[in-house]
């Protein structure tokens, strides 16, 4: 029994040296998603033990293995009849653990044209301005340090939510002379100033010195939406403010379908713009609840139907996206999805949430007609890959119309309140 243990061990050193020197060659190579295992023919498996994050996880004729710099670890055969595996380091037992796959996730694919218009969460100020007054030119603003980009929350004591809670209290406060008591939010801390507004002898009214805006609106496209749920996610990538270049804090949002009316053409240094207008009946197709990094996020209010790709489609996790044709969904004219070729140059099998996962070209010669490549307001339009939504065009190379980034489709739904990994999205191992 000693020799059993000793050969055992002897085994695990070896095993490590071969991985290490490199004389050992696994047939594929899988990433380790944190506490998730990612095996062969796409399938995932959530392991209920804490592994180390370097971790790469190894395909051989015995089976599935970790390997970091610490340790070994095999995956065991699972057991027939049972929803356990054995893991064991060296050779030697180690724990067992509870083993799910998960089922065949499915979500409806965009494409659409959409107009955006958000709420800001208070008014923001993207601006200062000198007032006319009778000792001359002035910025209250200014002078009590309020800086572009900050955005405000509270006058005396009272919540602001649109700008039009904002001028009573400036002429109020002008005309008996009394400073206002500022709250700010600057970069999600909390600041307070305090400013006396001044008469514009012009106008004879009392003003901040501040240019400020309580919403922004734009257009973009679709991705996804959840036929179960109706979360959805568009744009691929955050909507900051066109003044102060800062992402917008959203109060709330909502969005519309919109119809592109023409396209101002890519070309080195000039990435190009879809121009488009809201639909006339304005109708609201669903809300916005969340601008990040990943695009904006919200909830529709019914199904919304691309008219091209009307079946739900099965999800690709960023290691399974191989370099090769793709395809694209989008709008160009009107209000009709298309769907374009393109190429993934390079795809990054991330471990975390990145909003830059895949590099893509277009191919399609007739979007290369009309485009020049990736315009704006094409963002967010879905990548497919061997018929499965792999992930959003985000943006474009500005020396290189033709082509630019696009972030894996993992993230957005995460972002979208989406758990993929949610235990109602597994079932037993077979």
């Amino acid at each position: 029994m000693k020799f059993v243990w000793i050969n055992r061990i002897i085994g695990g050193i070896l095993l490590v040296s071969l991985l290490t020197l490199g004389l050992y060659q696994p047939s594929r190579e899988y990433f380790l998603i944190p506490n998730h295992l990612v095996l062969f023919e796409g399938s995932q498996y959530s392991i209920s033990k804490s592994l180390p994050v370097s971790a790469k996880v190894l395909e051989s004729s015995d089976g599935i293995s970790l390997h970091d710099e610490q340790a070994s670890i095999t995956l065991g055969a699972e057991k027939p009849g049972t929803n356990e595996v054995l893991l064991d380091v060296a050779g030697l037992p180690a724990k067992k653990v509870d083993i799910r796959v998960l089922k065949d996730f499915k979500v409806m694919p965009g494409g659409q044209s959409i107009g955006v218009k958000l709420n800001t969460l208070g008014v923001l100020v993207v601006g200062h301005h000198l007032i006319d007054t009778e000792q001359g030119k002035k910025s209250p603003g200014e002078k009590a340090k309020i800086e572009i980009g900050d955005i405000i929350t509270e006058i005396n004591g009272q919540t602001i939510k649109k700008m039009g809670d904002v001028t009573p209290f400036v002429q109020q406060a002008g005309e008996k002379g009394e400073a206002l008591n500022i709250v700010i939010n600057r970069d999600n801390k909390v600041l307070h100033s305090i400013l006396l507004p001044l008469k514009d002898k012009n106008e004879g009214t009392y003003k901040l010195g501040l240019y400020i805006r309580d919403s922004a609106a734009g257009i973009g496209t679709m991705t996804f939406y959840h036929p179960d749920s109706k979360k959805y996610g568009a744009l691929g990538h955050v909507i900051s403010d066109m003044d102060t270049k800062k992402p917008i804090v959203v109060k709330d949002g909502q969005i519309v379908q919109s119809t592109v009316t023409s396209i101002e053409k890519g070309s080195n240094g000039d990435p190009g713009e879809k121009l488009a207008r809201f639909s006339s009946n304005k109708e609201k197709i669903g809300n916005i609840n969340r601008n990040s990094p990943f695009g904006i996020f919200g909830k529709l209010n019914q199904d919304f139907k691309n008219g091209i790709r009307d079946n739900a489609l099965p999800i690709t996790l960023s290691h399974e996206v191989k370099e090769g044709p793709a395809k694209i969904l989008t709008v160009v004219d009107g209000s009709k999805v298309e769907e374009f070729d393109v190429e993934i140059v390079s795809s990054i099998p991330q471990k975390f949430p990145a909003i830059k996962g895949m590099v893509l070209k277009v191919t399609d010669k007739e979007l290369l007609q009309k485009t020049g490549g990736i315009v704006q307001g094409m963002s967010g339009s879905p990548i497919i890959q061997n018929g499965k939504l792999i992930g959003a065009v985000t943006h474009v190379f500005v020396n290189d119309p033709t082509s630019g980034y696009g972030v894996h489709i993992e993230w957005m739904l995460n972002e979208a309140g989406i758990n993929i990994y949610d235990k109602d999205n597994y079932e037993k191992a077979s």
